[in-house]
């Protein structure tokens, strides 16, 4: 939530698209977030990304990195967390657009993902 203009952040399993963690998100600023719903749409879109990454030509090794929403409001960054064994959690935060930088907040997710794995 250190990020300027962050609004909410999650960890998923987008295997069950089950929430491990959340923070932001609710009351004032996002008055009709429904984080259940969130991370299950989160999960499915993580699951598109993967699939079609998997169907694309792509170099060796290639894999996804991230996956950015973009809405007239605001910024969704989806980013998978890398381990040493399979993972299945992704990073999720959202940023409003009025006050976050898109290029700033993803060097920051990055480097928060790396920090959890």
């Amino acid at each position: 939530m250190t990020i300027r203009g962050a609004i909410g952040a999650s960890l998923i399993d987008y295997t069950t698209g089950q929430t491990l963690g959340l923070e932001g998100g609710r009351g004032d600023v996002a008055p009709h977030a429904d984080p259940s719903a969130a991370a299950l749409g989160t999960a499915s879109v993580i699951h598109a990304a993967m699939q079609t990454a998997a169907y694309a030509p792509a170099m060796p090794g290639d894999a996804v990195e991230d996956v950015i929403i973009s809405t007239s409001a605001a910024y969704h960054l989806i980013r998978p967390v890398r381990t040493s064994f399979d993972s299945r959690l992704v990073l999720y935060v959202w940023l409003d657009r009025a006050e976050g930088n898109l290029a700033i907040a993803r060097r920051r997710v990055r480097s928060l993902a790396d920090d959890l794995a």
